[in-house]
């Protein structure tokens, strides 16, 4: 059973600290191997505890997806790890968002979305990111693909801002899911949260697949590749026309 564990608890103030990976800020977490120690990249990084050894399994990236979108044939399958409360997803989403749905309506691409959930606690309800996911496992689990990517976007625009007084509600995210076009039943499911823990399990075992990709120090955004890492994802969608451009085995 997947363990919700968040290696954040109990961390003391005096081990905050900064960490930079980029020109642009993401959102990082690192594993180490005896003590996990929590840390902020523009207030919002933790330290994960060593995980578990190995490749990414693709088996497990597939169920833990919030929604597999895309031709089961298409050349390109990606996964995508995200936090609703992640301002440089944010970013990410208004940069390459419509990109990645036409690639996916040309049958070029298909793509497995993660919603991550480590920035929890820079929310002013302390769990905006997970019921945010809980949000989207409704809106996927009701299975229109369409819906799923207006909501997917919806949410980014409507992002609270990180560390403020407020974010949205289950009310709210179930107002915004409608007016995407989700169902009575699809809102009845995220103004319940009744996809709630289904999401924190799946945030926490994406997460571990991501910290196997990245030896251990794993962030959003950030988008796999045959389990690998793709570069330059926050500077346009180059990255995607060199990713569709590429040979099968390339």
């Amino acid at each position: 059973m997947v363990s919700n564990k968040r290696s954040s608890t109990g961390a003391s103030p005096s081990k905050y600290q900064t960490r930079t990976t980029s020109s642009r800020s993401t959102y990082v977490l690192a594993g180490v191997a005896i003590i996990a120690v929590a840390a902020l990249v523009i207030g919002g990084v933790i330290w994960n505890s060593n995980r578990d050894k190995g490749g990414v399994d693709e088996a497990v990236l597939s169920q833990n997806a919030a929604l597999i979108i895309g031709d089961a044939a298409a050349p390109r399958t990606i996964d995508v790890f995200e936090d609703f409360s992640c301002p440089v997803c944010k970013e990410f989403e208004q940069q390459s968002g419509q990109a990645i749905g036409q690639a996916i309506t040309d049958g070029k691409l298909r793509i497995r979305y993660h919603m991550l959930n480590f920035l929890d606690k820079r929310s002013a309800s302390g769990d905006y990111s997970s019921r945010a996911a809980g949000a989207a496992q409704c809106v996927g689990e009701a299975g229109d693909k369409d819906v799923f990517l207006k909501f997917h976007s919806a949410l980014f625009a409507a992002q609270p801002e990180e560390g403020g007084d407020t974010d949205l509600s289950n009310t709210d995210l179930a107002r915004i899911a409608g007016e995407q076009g989700a169902n009575a039943a699809t809102q009845k499911c995220i103004t319940d949260g009744a996809s709630l823990e289904t999401a924190k399990n799946a945030a926490d075992e994406s997460e571990n697949q991501l910290s196997k990709a990245t030896g251990g120090q794993v962030g959003t955004p950030t988008v796999l590749s045959a389990g690998a890492p793709v570069n330059g994802i926050l500077d346009g969608t180059g990255w995607l026309d060199k990713l569709l451009a590429q040979k099968d085995g390339s």
